[in-house]
This record gives C-alpha cells, structure tokens and sequence, in this order.
C-alpha cells in the first residue's frame, strides 16, 4: 500500500485545547510536544455520566494550562469518569497522575505497562544509566556519545506527573464499557510491553496508540534488561490480533492523521521492517557493532535524547537477525560485533 491509499477523513487536525468529532460520542483532542514530532492525538469519550480520557501528553506547564481551559469548557464540566493510558511512554502518561488529582478519575492501563511506568520513575538515576550505559558500551558507543546520554539523567521522571498508586487493570480481549459501548483490548507488543489499542464493533473503530501509525514507524527497542529478548518480532507477530477487524476501521493514531487503510498500513510496517533488515545484512559482511551501523540506520544528526532511542532500535533489528539465525554475535575486546551468518548470506 502506498500513501495514496491511505485515505484521511479529517485533513485539519483540531487546534490545542479544541475538539473535533469524529464518530459518534468520540473527539479527537491533540495535545504539543517539544519534540521534532510535535504532537500527540488525544481521544475523549462520551460515557453515560461523563467523560473518558484516552491517554494525557506531556508533563508540562503549557500542557496543564490547555487541559484546565478544556475541563473548564461548559461541554466537559461534566465529571471525567476515566483516565485510559495507552502504554507508559510519558507523552501518553505522562500527566495521568496530575489529570488524576486534578478530577478524581482513576486510571486504567495494563499492568505491565503501570509496573514499567513505576519502576522507570522510581529508578535512580544512577541505576539506570548505568546498566543501559553499559549495554551501549558493550555494543560499541563510544566514551564522548555514553558522557551526552550520562548528562541527560531520569528525564522520564521530568516528564511525567507523579503516578498514583491506585488504577484498575485491563487485559487482553476483555472489553471495556464506555458510553454503553463495549471497547474491546487489543494488546500490541514491540513498542512498549502490553501497549493498549482499543477496538469498538458496533462503531469501527480502532484506537491504536502508538502501535499503527499512518506515517511513520514506532520506535522498537532492545532494552538492556532484556538483551535476549526479541521486541522486532514481538511487534511483527501482534500484528494478527488485527487481522479480524473489518477493511474500513477507522483507525485513531497517537500521531498524525485519523484514517482508514489499516490492513494495507500494517503490510506497509512489515514490508518496512524486512527491507531493513534485508539492508542490515548486506552491511554484515563484515563485523559490525551496532555504533557502526547507526549512520545506515539514521541519516539525520543524533542528539544524546535520539541517540538512546537509535542505539535501541539498532540492536533490536541486530537481535532479530541473531534469533533467525541470519546474523551471529562475537566479542572481541568487550565488544559485541555482528556479522552473516552461512544462512545469513543465503537470505
């Protein structure tokens, strides 16, 4: 599928602290972030005595500022009845905790997704730095690039408002009843570890969070806890929990623009994965660090905050074609290296 068949029902998005229908009973809030990708959709749901929130942006003034004026609005004066998080990265947490104290609404996510909030922002410093640092070193970042990301320190914490301690759980397949209508929970892998999308039947609709965007591609990382794990085709193979949904949901991104073409967006995210890792291949002919490959990878200049995210997705395609049996790691002087393997070469 190209980007022409992609089609996009609502060319302008809403502006800050405005909402814009989009079915019947849901808006479409979007939120600014500080970021080269400046935005985040937010979703406000009809519910039979209030309102729904699906997920909060960022932890900040001008944030906070634009949700008090929306709360204030004649139209949302009602009570909000729940705060759904999509999956803990900040932009989607990252004021559940304030929006909590703020209406009294509980929060709902996944649990593993709270266990990772919590544990991100509980970590000092310290802790955390110095295992993924490690890890990066490992895998070939050098001293000058390790000392930017050391001087970042817990900017998870920065962004994201206190969590409290008390939220309800959602789980896979079960539905959540909003507005009279059930929300069923569909759970993505890759991205995060038990990000939410949320599906309505009787309106066609998909709420996917971070998991299919129409433009772009989710960040999919290895993460130092996990060197072994293989998040690239966690995230291929969550893609079957969609494959029953009708041909013409509307599908509500996190970024970007409301559409439809979800099957063909979902071919496109495969077939985007695999041409990467067909181009990493051809690049381990010879031995190669995950350092080395991130200029073939990323063509843009890296920042300290980009370069963790970089360095992740890196060696998430590096672990992929490990547990294929495409690519094979060495160590050689306390440096991890990659290289074709017979079959590898084959492919």
């Amino acid at each position: 599928m190209s980007q022409a068949d992609i089609e996009y029902p609502f060319a302008t998005p809403p502006q800050a602290a405005q909402v814009l229908a989009v079915a019947d009973g849901i808006y479409w809030l979007r939120m600014p972030l500080p970021f080269a990708l400046d935005h985040i959709n937010l979703w406000l749901l009809e519910d039979l005595d209030g309102w729904a929130i699906v997920d909060t942006g960022l932890n900040t003034a001008q944030i906070k500022t634009l949700w008090n004026t929306l709360l204030d609005d004649e139209r949302f004066k009602q009570r909000i009845t729940r705060i759904v998080i999509t999956h803990h990265h900040p932009d989607h947490l990252g004021l559940a905790g304030w929006l909590h104290e703020r209406t009294g609404a509980q929060i709902t996510i996944t649990q593993t997704e709270w266990l990772t909030a919590h544990r991100i922002y509980d970590d000092i410093d310290a802790a955390i730095k110095t295992h993924m640092l490690a890890f990066y070193a490992q895998h070939g970042l050098d001293e000058q690039r390790l000392q930017s990301m050391r001087e970042l320190g817990n900017r998870y914490r920065l962004a994201v408002s206190p969590p409290p301690t008390i939220h309800n759980v959602m789980r896979a397949g079960e539905a959540l009843l909003i507005g009279g209508r059930e929300w069923q929970v569909i759970i993505g892998l890759g991205h995060a570890p038990e990000h939410a999308c949320l599906y309505c039947r009787a309106q066609n609709v998909l709420i996917a969070g971070d998991q299919i965007l129409p433009k772009i591609t989710p960040n999919i990382m290895l993460s130092a806890a996990q060197p072994y794990a293989n998040p690239l085709q966690d995230y291929l193979d969550s893609f079957d929990a969609f494959a029953e949904l009708a041909a013409d949901t509307l599908v509500l991104p996190s970024h970007g623009l409301p559409f439809y073409g979800l099957h063909g967006r979902i071919a496109d995210l495969r077939r985007h994965h695999h041409e990467r890792l067909a181009r990493l291949i051809e690049h381990l002919a010879q031995p190669q660090s995950a350092a080395d490959l991130l200029p073939m990878l990323f063509r843009r200049t890296l920042d300290a905050h980009h370069l963790m995210f970089a360095m992740g997705e890196s060696l998430a395609h590096l672990a992929h074609l490990r547990a294929s049996g495409e690519a094979v790691e060495e160590s050689r002087n306390g440096i991890s290296y990659f290289q074709q393997s017979a079959r590898g070469m084959v492919a």
